[in-house]
């Protein structure tokens, strides 16, 4: 099974090195969290949990030192704009964010309150941060690596060789979504493999997207790791699955819901790694003052009865390399 990923910050692993009891003995009365993502509260849990847990290794526990003020947007990321705002209005006193829209938002509502993002793409891109080492401003927080794009494709070109087009579903709303487009397509563009592109933008564009996708009958299908598409990853599998498309997913629950296969670094092991941000925040740091992470580790996870169901026999040496077979 995968274990605990390493994680490295962009200029030193110890500026969050911490004991992990010193937030609970520091922290002087209840110190209020708030929590802002685009998913409803049943599809995104996992990663508020995978925060709570990072929290608890930490010494912080609900109830008695901290509390957390959860905003869901079901799914309607316009929503954001209105939880951030709630939020900022309680006040918390840090805010953490799921994915680049939710992290946009607080950022518009607050230029005061400490933002801890996960899940982001290109934040120096998209304006979340000046830069990878000095942040700047109020926010920082756990991001993922360009390069996952490029080598998620790679690998489903190994599973099949004579792939030449791939579906790709996009948040065209989410600047971090479009980016992780563009790299792609880069990478498809030398691989000569001809990339499809697909908006969603939420619930209602699923018979759109879908009819378009199996009208178009692509080798391959694809997702950016936008929060917003992966609260829908049961759906989205279970299409691939129906079309007999391989599939290649930013996030290990895509794996676990039927998927094929699984690429990246952890998003749960972000969001654990977002609590240390909280703790040093809380303590008195500043996020100006702490680079942004990135994972330096990466696994991958292959579904084998995912291939069976498609026909597909997997090249040995995809297999061998596997961090996981899921048999």
């Amino acid at each position: 099974m995968i274990g605990r990923r390493g994680f490295i910050t962009s200029l030193a692993v110890g500026a969050l090195s911490a004991p992990r009891s010193a937030g609970a003995q520091q922290a002087k009365g209840m110190r209020r969290i708030g929590w802002l993502s685009p998913a409803s509260a049943t599809e995104g849990l996992p990663n508020l949990e995978a925060l709570r847990a990072g929290l608890r290794e930490l010494g912080y526990v609900e109830g008695r030192n901290i509390t957390i003020e959860a905003r869901w947007a079901d799914g309607r990321t316009e929503r954001l704009p209105q939880l951030a705002g709630e939020l900022v209005r309680l006040p918390v006193d840090i805010i953490c964010t799921a994915g680049s829209q939710a992290s946009g938002a607080v950022k518009r509502a607050t230029s005061t309150i400490p933002i801890v993002f996960a899940n982001v793409a290109f934040p120096d891109q998209t304006g979340l941060v000046a830069s990878y080492p000095r942040p700047g401003g109020n926010v920082t927080g756990v991001a993922f690596i360009g390069p996952e794009y490029g080598k998620r494709l790679e690998l489903l070109k190994e599973a099949r060789p004579r792939l030449s087009r791939v579906a790709l579903i996009y948040n065209p709303d989410n600047p971090a979504s479009v980016l992780a487009l563009n790299e792609t397509q880069r990478w498809a563009s030398d691989m000569k493999v001809r990339l499809e592109p697909h908006k969603f933008r939420g619930p209602q564009d699923f018979e759109a997207v879908f009819g378009a996708i199996a009208g178009k009958r692509p080798d391959a299908l694809m997702t950016t790791a936008d929060p917003l598409i992966a609260s829908y990853r049961t759906r989205i599998v279970e299409f691939a699955a129906k079309h007999r498309l391989l599939s290649m997913y930013p996030g290990r629950e895509f794996v676990d819901a039927g998927g094929l296969m699984f690429y990246g670094g952890s998003i749960p092991e972000m969001y654990r790694r977002a609590a240390l941000y909280v703790d040093r925040i809380l303590k008195g740091a500043k996020p100006a003052d702490l680079p942004v992470e990135q994972p330096i580790k990466f696994d991958m996870v292959i579904n084998l009865k995912a291939a069976k169901a498609l026909g597909l026999t997997l090249p040995q040496s995809l297999l061998q390399r596997a961090d996981e077979v899921i048999q």
